[in-house]
């Protein structure tokens, strides 16, 4: 098959990129490297000729939620309006587990937006959605990290190996559109404030965690609204074992 990938360039899309390609498939990098813009919808009828399908991974980084969600709702419809020019036969979206579990959020409100227009759109879809990543918590330390000292809401996830990530959509978008899969999941619930101190150490890094909510995830996150639901489906890598491999 002749498959895209939208956000080929970052971790998640580079790792399906891999499992696409060692699977036997054509892949076709989506990315402003590669002369294709999703805000403006240039490039993307060339890219998508002879396209079987598509895979979103695209991310957007944006603290107001009017912009999140149009920058989301404006390269979505763009996306999706080209793959029915290119007769694209299967639209996969990553989402986020959870997304419709927590208000407030910009970044949340921006994947509503795009499932919604995925699910009312004109491309047949599936939509799969995982809980954090495994290199979530240290990343959003990082936001936060100066002179030694970084902020972090005391989240409970269930955090899920990029690899697996990447494996599921690969084996997901050479089937046939199946709407809403299960979410995705790691198998155990971690505190993210425990994976950001164990990363940081797994990589020499020294940083002093302070727990709070006052960042950009609040207390409508906190709980078990981020875990998975009872139906879904566990991924087989541990944390334990990603952290190994942090150096």
């Amino acid at each position: 098959m002749r498959i895209a990938i939208a956000g080929a360039t970052g971790n998640i899309g580079s790792l399906t990129a891999s499992a696409l390609t060692a699977m036997g498939h054509d892949v076709v990098a989506i990315s402003r490297g590669a002369g294709v813009d999703l805000s403006t919808g240039v490039g993307l009828d060339a890219a998508l000729t002879g396209v079987d399908a598509v895979v979103d991974v695209t991310n957007i980084i944006a603290a107001d939620p009017v912009e999140v969600v149009a920058s989301f709702g404006t390269a979505t419809a763009n996306l999706l309006a080209a793959e029915q020019r290119a007769n694209v036969r299967h639209h996969v979206l990553l989402s986020i587990a959870g997304v419709h579990r927590v208000e407030g959020n910009a970044h949340y409100a921006g994947k509503r937006e795009q499932e919604r227009l995925v699910a009312e759109g004109p491309v047949p879809w599936t939509i799969v959605s995982a809980t954090q990543f495994h290199d979530f918590a240290a990343m959003v330390a990082s936001w936060t990290e100066q002179d030694g000292k970084a902020t972090i809401a005391p989240l409970l996830v269930q955090p899920i190996a990029p690899i697996d990530v990447a494996e599921i959509l690969a084996e997901i978008v050479t089937g046939t559109p199946q709407g809403r899969y299960h979410e995705i999941a790691g198998p155990d619930p971690q505190d993210l404030v425990d994976m950001a101190r164990r990363t940081n150490q797994a990589r020499g890094r020294t940083i002093e965690l302070v727990p709070s909510w006052a960042g950009i995830f609040g207390p409508e996150m906190a709980g078990t609204v981020l875990l998975p639901s009872t139906d879904a489906r566990i991924a087989p890598t541990r944390f334990e074992e990603w952290l190994s491999q942090q150096h």
